[in-house]
């Protein structure tokens, strides 16, 4: 018999951090994961001399200075300040919202004359109890920044009309009265010198990890070769996990659109360009180089577009309107009624974790923190 402390199912940001804590503090822990990398949706791969983001673009951030000193222990960080632009038609704008959109949207210069012009078009289409995510965009920033800049990107996002969506989904539209196209405010900010990979593999060096397997096939293994295991740390979906008994969590899913260009060394002059037009299909273009401020061959651009989720697709951001929130609850609750009674469910103690275990949507440094939370929780226990 080969015995764990710890079977972590999912080698993502959370699982990695927690195994790495776990085997830190003297724990013995397996990892798996159903796909055949680790690193989950940060996942980078190089091709033809650049890092490619496998799932997407992935900036790090935070104000969690424990964090950005957490991952700084394994990698080096380059100083990436995400500055995206939006492209309306055949007009090019600045984001977040900031008085380089505006100068260029209204032809002015000073934050005044920007206010001024805001405050006049959100009076115009103000509603005191919106009811609908449309009502609430134009009573934030006014007509003009919700036609060019958030209606399309938004009805693309989702799959829905404005006015099909609840108003919650967006609670505030940060608007910006200086010349600054840092997208985020936090002072630690950058991406890894090598990409992400390195950090998993960093934060998973000592815990032995079996690629493409899931929870489910493992379990059978584990019997066959005489692998048992304390408790799970499941990253994975939860009602997936409860096989949908309850019914099935909503998620918005994503494909992406690879294209190498060999004979092109600068396709967009910048990493992240967002297709505001609902009419163009996809969200944004990615041209991974510029993460790392040029170098490779060529250059390699993703096309990112939203899309329906299926079971069986993957998941990328979760539905958390009244339906879905309510349905997460009852799993947390299973969850927890099978924890309580341990030995008579599926397995022993399991922990849910992470973006999908949690149904909730994390920044990259909310789940290390959260990982580090979870992880310190136990070793108190």
């Amino acid at each position: 018999m080969t015995n764990y402390d710890y079977l972590i199912v999912g080698a993502g940001l959370y699982g990695a951090v927690f195994a790495h804590e776990m085997k830190v503090a003297g724990k013995k822990c397996l990892c798996i994961d159903q796909r055949e990398h680790i690193g989950g949706n940060v996942y980078t791969q190089e091709e033809h001399g650049i890092q490619v983001h496998k799932y997407g673009a992935h900036i790090f951030h935070t104000s969690d200075r424990e964090v950005w000193q957490y991952v700084g222990q394994f990698v080096e960080f380059n100083h990436y300040i995400n500055s995206p632009v939006a492209v309306y038609r055949d007009e090019l704008y600045n984001l977040p919202f900031n008085m380089n959109t505006f100068s260029k949207m209204w032809n002015i210069r000073t934050p005044q004359e920007a206010a001024d012009i805001i405050a006049k078009q959100r009076r115009d289409c103000y509603t005191e109890h919106p009811e609908n995510l449309e009502e609430q965009a134009l009573s934030l920033v006014g007509r003009d920044v919700y036609e060019k800049l958030v209606k399309g990107y938004t009805e693309k996002q989702w799959g829905r009309s404005c006015t099909e969506l609840p108003a919650f989904i967006i609670k505030r539209l940060p608007v910006r009265f200086t010349y600054d196209n840092n997208y985020f405010t936090d002072p630690y900010q950058g991406i890894p010198k090598g990409g992400y990979t390195q950090l998993a593999e960093k934060l998973l060096e000592g815990t032995p990890v079996r690629l493409g397997v899931s929870y489910e096939a493992f379990a059978e293994q584990a019997v066959a070769e005489g692998i048992s295991y304390g408790t799970v740390l499941y990253t994975g979906m939860i009602d997936a996990y409860f096989h949908y008994e309850l019914g099935a969590l909503e998620w918005r899913s994503l494909r992406f659109e690879e294209e190498y260009l060999p004979d092109c060394d600068n396709y967009q002059g910048n990493a992240v360009v967002n297709y505001t037009e609902r009419e163009v299909p996809y969200t944004r273009i990615i041209e991974h180089k510029h993460f790392a401020f040029g170098g490779g061959e060529g250059t390699v651009i993703t096309r990112e577009y939203p899309a329906v989720w299926n079971r069986g697709d993957e998941p990328y951001y979760p539905v958390n309107d009244e339906r879905n929130n309510k349905l997460y609850e009852a799993y947390r609750q299973l969850a927890e009624k099978e924890n309580r009674e341990q030995g008579t469910g599926r397995t022993g103690r399991v922990i849910f974790g992470g973006r999908l275990g949690q149904y909730r949507y994390y920044d990259m440094d909310k789940v290390i923190r959260a990982a580090l939370d979870a992880a310190r929780a136990e070793l108190e226990a």
